[in-house]
């Protein structure tokens, strides 16, 4: 089977083009990525050599990339992760390249699906489409749409797009909506990376409000699991809840870091909150896990200390990523919260 891999250069992508590779010897994997701030190819340049991987530097918001793709190699199922995917990005750099990136790039998409007539659509998508939890209860692929941010609302559109090109079009599509990844090669604006590189270097760690938001937190190696299993097992039209059953306050996750980087606490620096920030998120993965035969297969805590070591024994890696953009993004984002440390 080949497989288009889009948005294949960043974090997830990048993990899930090796997961095939190293799982399925008769897959190959073409990767279409526009190598945007947190695309790197750096990432997979361990198998840049391998016969079944291939690069195509190309956007999923151009028709004229897409085609190219479809034109050279014989495409057999798309596996969707290209978006922008910075919550904190939609809300201060402005929502119009969420938009099209997410929605209008994800219809170009299930266009050439429908043109080629592909096997298999599957959308990696997020469980921030769902909302914000009160203090019980977990996420069911039942629970309404109910996205409380900019980059939220872009992916639950494009879960709607691919849910109509289904019913009205018959392209088979399944999409697949997980909880906060972490691992290696993930870029360094998300919570777990942004920690522990910031303590490595011994700077403040910011830490939004009173650190007390709860995330459902998944090894991307189990989430690359999750997401194969549904592309092969799951069924037209259905929805998967990837969860790693570890829903824990940041503040946890922050000392966790610490206290494996043998940091002092004294570190954190609690700044003002982020606007409309969701206050719980836990997932039923159950569906999964029943029709899939998939179940997280790592434990929190060795999958935290793996990846902290893998960071620590990577520096070059983020800390060339630390500097141009990522770091004017990162002061724009975070520098004006520093100001109202409390």
């Amino acid at each position: 089977m080949k497989l288009l891999v889009t948005g294949g250069a960043g974090f997830i992508g990048s993990n899930f083009a090796r997961y095939i590779l190293a799982n399925h010897p008769d897959d190959s994997v073409v990767n279409l990525d526009a190598l945007t701030y947190a695309g790197n190819l750096e990432n997979l340049a361990d198998v840049q050599d391998n016969p079944r991987y291939t690069f195509i530097h190309g956007d999923i918001t151009s028709h004229r990339d897409i085609s190219k793709a479809f034109r050279e190699h014989p495409i057999d199922v798309i596996v969707n992760f290209a978006a922008e995917s910075h919550v904190d990005r939609s809300l201060h750099m402005g929502p119009r390249a969420f938009i099209q990136t997410n929605i209008l790039g994800t219809q170009l998409l299930l266009d050439a699906a429908r043109k080629h007539k592909i096997q298999r659509f599957l959308q990696v998508s997020t469980d921030e489409v769902y909302g914000s939890l009160g203090p019980a209860g977990a996420f069911t692929e039942e629970t309404p749409l109910q996205p409380n941010n900019p980059y939220a609302a872009t992916k639950a559109g494009a879960d709607c797009m691919v849910r109509a090109a289904t019913h009205s079009h018959g392209l088979d599509c399944v999409i697949t909506r997980c909880s906060n990844n972490f691992g290696p090669y993930q870029f360094p604006e998300k919570l777990i990376p942004l920690m522990i590189s910031t303590a490595l270097e011994d700077k403040p760690l910011p830490v939004y409000g009173d650190g007390l938001h709860v995330r459902d937190w998944i090894y991307v190696a189990d989430h690359c699991a999750g997401i194969d299993a549904a592309l092969r097992k799951g069924k037209s039209g259905e929805v998967y809840n990837l969860g790693g059953n570890y829903d824990v306050p940041n503040i946890q996750i922050v000392k966790g870091i610490l206290k494996i980087l043998s940091k002092p606490e004294s570190l954190i620096t609690f700044v003002k909150d982020r606007p409309g920030h969701d206050r719980r998120y836990a997932m039923n993965s159950s569906k999964a896990q029943h029709e899939l035969g998939w179940k997280p297969a790592h434990h929190f805590e060795d999958a935290l200390k793996t990846t902290v070591e893998w960071y620590v024994g990577h520096p070059a890696w983020w800390q060339r990523i630390r500097s141009g953009e990522y770091r004017e993004a990162y002061e724009k984002l975070y520098g004006w919260r520093n100001e109202q440390c409390r």
